[in-house]
């Protein structure tokens, strides 16, 4: 069952498990030859409690994890583009990978000439929650898209909003869900994929552990939202009947919330 490729552009590694891993597992499943490009190998970024390594040591093992999870999800490739993620300021404060925007988008465009998707899923204006790094993935991605006319794929965001989401703190409030995903059946592979970034799991686990009153383990942090969402930002126009979109109409577990 052959479908059209798809590629996605994330920051960090763990961005397209936990955004959007569930979706992409699905799209696997259907024939689709999912491409992982990612911007930095999340240097930057939490080492567990207790620390499985070094901080400088974090980069290798993050590169590691991702590999690991585009398995889980059934990728076809992975792709890093060689940024440094930013430790993480005072007061937690996060930053952009890069200033140079103009590379960035360059590099993203030559990714989709390469792969030649129908699609290219990716961050949300907003950051989800206003991460910089994620910001600035979806300006260069909507600034690659653009630069390629009628050779460009159709570009999605994840985490679109929708009257009921179970996580508004995560959704892009200025982009409504064209789509929206049940992830139940492959809840298994998107936990799994999550098990793999071990470095990350008492980030996955903090929030929700507080909401719960106790703690939760990773499976039960990740199983507890079993939707995912995606809004079409590229063409911002006319009916959802690119191939993605044709794709996501035929699966049962989707629901179409908007129609252009």
């Amino acid at each position: 069952m052959n479908q059209p490729p798809i590629l996605t552009i994330f920051a960090h590694p763990d961005d397209e498990t936990m955004l959007i891993g569930g979706t992409l597992r699905l799209l696997a499943e259907q024939g689709c030859a999912v491409h992982y490009v990612c911007a930095t190998r999340g240097e930057g970024g939490e080492t567990g409690e207790p620390p499985i390594c070094k901080q400088e040591d974090l980069g290798t093992v993050r590169e590691g994890e991702l590999v690991c999870a585009v398995q889980a999800l059934g990728g076809r490739s992975l792709t890093f583009l060689g940024y440094v993620d930013p430790l993480v300021g005072p007061d937690n404060a996060l930053y952009p990978y890069t200033d140079d925007l103009t590379t960035l988008s360059g590099q993203i465009a030559a990714s989709i000439r390469q792969f030649r998707p129908a699609a290219l899923i990716t961050h949300g204006s907003s950051g989800e929650y206003g991460h910089p790094a994620h910001v600035l993935t979806w300006q260069a991605a909507f600034i690659a898209v653009q630069s390629l006319g009628a050779e460009a794929p159709a570009l999605y965001c994840v985490s679109g909003m929708w009257k009921g989401h179970p996580r508004p703190r995560i959704a892009n409030q200025d982009q409504e869900a064209h789509f929206v995903l049940d992830i139940a059946p492959v809840m298994e592979h998107k936990i799994r994929a999550a098990m793999c970034h071990k470095s990350q799991h008492a980030l996955f686990t903090r929030r929700t552990s507080q909401g719960a009153g106790r703690p939760l383990s990773v499976a039960e942090a990740v199983g507890s939202f079993s939707v995912e969402s995606l809004h079409r930002a590229l063409p911002a126009d006319g009916p959802l009947d690119d191939p993605l979109a044709q794709l996501l109409r035929r699966l049962p577990n989707v629901t179409v919330r908007r129609e252009h």
